[in-house]
């Protein structure tokens, strides 16, 4: 039987108090305690329910978790085109640092879905996580942002979204609706991830027409674990849709349970 915990704390920290976060407590001592690093973008407002899920029942079973915001994104300060991959990296060892000086649990685990996955492995050995779990992480930055700029495109003369279709010059800058900075856009075009040394489990939801190239990690160690059904992420037509994987909380949390 679960446990009852106690509500998500809100709290800010980070140098200038800067960086937003909840705080999901276990009713009694954290035996283990777990980052989620968000993703980017559109993924961070499509995942965000699941992201909640997954904190929620980590508290429930004994497992305290940190959900928060990068510089520039969510309730965090800063603007969007605020957000570059170094600062989220720093971001992710501040809040690594923060997670357990309020779990009292020196071994972190980190969780991070697509860019948010990507991020946790760049940062995994500064923030010196014990284990990463990551959800169809970004790998090949060159070809994430030819799907971005191919989904700008498209958006901007999407006829169901606005009446006529929106200038080149309107929509430069953007992608589905968040602005980007040439800076960041440039990070990701030289995304170069180095294998982690950590131990990492992969979960797989791509869908099978899509580039399932996870040698980087599977070279490094990393165990795949193949989730149904595929979860869509680049697709217009659910852009507005809630991103919901219950087989997603119950591999992590199965995985959780055997992690001593």
């Amino acid at each position: 039987m679960m446990a009852l915990q106690e509500e998500a704390l809100p709290c800010h920290f980070g140098s200038n108090n800067e960086l937003f976060g909840l705080y999901h407590a276990p009713a009694g001592v954290a035996r283990k305690a777990v980052l989620l690093c968000p993703p980017l973008g559109q993924d961070l407002i499509r995942s965000h329910r699941v992201y909640r899920q997954l904190a929620e029942t980590f508290a429930a079973e004994g497992t305290a978790a940190l959900r928060f915001d990068y510089y520039g994104s969510g309730d965090s300060a800063g603007r969007s085109v605020d957000v570059s991959w170094t600062r989220c990296i720093a971001d992710i060892i501040v809040a690594a640092r923060e997670l357990r000086a309020r779990s009292g649990c020196p071994a972190l685990i980190a969780f991070g879905a697509r860019l948010g996955g990507s991020l946790a492995i760049a940062a995994a050995a500064a923030a010196h996580f014990a284990e990463l779990i990551v959800w169809d992480p970004v790998l090949d930055g060159v070809a994430h942002v030819t799907r971005l700029d191919a989904l700008q495109a498209a958006l901007r003369l999407d006829p169901m979204r606005f009446v006529k279709p929106r200038s080149t010059q309107d929509a430069a800058g953007q992608w589905l609706g968040f602005a980007v900075s040439p800076h960041l856009r440039q990070q990701l075009v030289e995304l170069n991830l180095q294998p982690p040394v950590t131990r990492t489990l992969l979960l797989d939801s791509l869908p099978p027409d899509a580039a399932h190239d996870w040698d980087l990690l599977v070279a490094a160690g990393a165990s795949v674990k193949i989730l149904n059904p595929p979860t869509i992420w680049d697709d217009l037509d659910r852009l507005e849709h809630t991103i919901l994987s219950h087989e997603l909380i119950r591999a992590v949390t199965g995985h959780l349970r055997e992690i001593v």
